[in-house]
């Protein structure tokens, strides 16, 4: 009888791609983190679990928090906190111990230096550099959908934009790290720029929506939606007035004539 010899593979890698909700946080206070979270919120598990990464570009002069507080107040909303980028160099190496992988805003800072040569002699004096032929950049696809989408179902435009012709039905949703088009009904929840683009815009011909968000900052419709929006064709975008630092979610009458 021939005997065949077999390992078993205990382990087994392959790539995936996840979606992940971007927080970008102004405070790293816990008491004040919950009280804004309970206003967005309530005290409902609203994320069901969704992964979390917290965008900390506007701590930059916080040097430690209390990770496992901060986490709490997120985990008390259905958010899992997987990791931290941007902030002080302290602030992260505080995130680091407290077991947060941590994720460094690329900065490639331009040295100066008053006894060095100008640095017009230095251009004038140094060979001129062939750039390297770059390939044209390829956008990312358009995700179309054309399906009515049920509750508890999600759909994620990784890395481009994403277009849905049929309804999206309450407890559904939809994100994008680009634009997000919704040629139907919208009842569930819309996330566009995902990733943290804050030119990103959503547009729907028939408003009614539990949660919008766009880069991060998002609106709950609890109690409905007011009435002049309901039902109505409507674009959600963010703006910045000069009066204020943070950009500002605004929710608007979008006029198709």
């Amino acid at each position: 009888m021939q005997r065949t010899n077999k390992t078993i593979q205990l382990i087994e890698f392959k790539g995936t791609t996840l979606p992940v909700v971007v927080v970008t946080l102004r405070s790293l206070q816990p008491e004040a983190l919950a009280e804004a979270a309970s206003r967005l919120f309530g005290d409902d598990d609203f994320f069901d679990g969704d992964a979390a990464l917290l965008e900390l570009a506007q701590l930059a002069d916080v040097p430690e928090a209390d990770w496992r507080r901060v986490k709490q107040v997120l985990k008390m909303h259905g958010l899992n906190v997987i990791g931290v980028r941007g902030g002080s160099e302290e602030l992260r190496h505080s995130a680091a111990f407290a077991g947060l992988p941590t994720y460094a805003t690329s900065t490639r800072p331009v040295a100066a230096n008053d006894e060095s040569v100008p640095a017009a002699a230095v251009a004038e004096s140094a060979p001129k550099a062939v750039p390297p032929l770059v390939p044209a950049a390829v956008s990312p696809p358009t995700l179309f959908i054309d399906r009515p989408l049920r509750s508890g179902q999600q759909i994620y435009a990784r890395g481009g934009d994403l277009v849905i012709l049929a309804a999206v039905n309450a407890g559904a949703e939809v994100i994008a790290d680009g634009h997000i088009h919704i040629y139907a009904p919208l009842h569930g929840r819309a996330l566009a720029g995902a990733s943290g683009a804050a030119g990103a815009r959503i547009f729907c011909t028939r408003f009614d929506a539990e949660l919008v968000s766009v880069a991060g900052l998002y609106r709950t419709f609890d109690g409905g939606v007011p009435i002049e929006l309901a039902d109505k064709p409507v674009q959600i975008r963010l703006s910045q007035t000069p009066a204020e630092e943070a950009s500002i979610l605004i929710v608007e009458a979008l006029r198709i004539d």
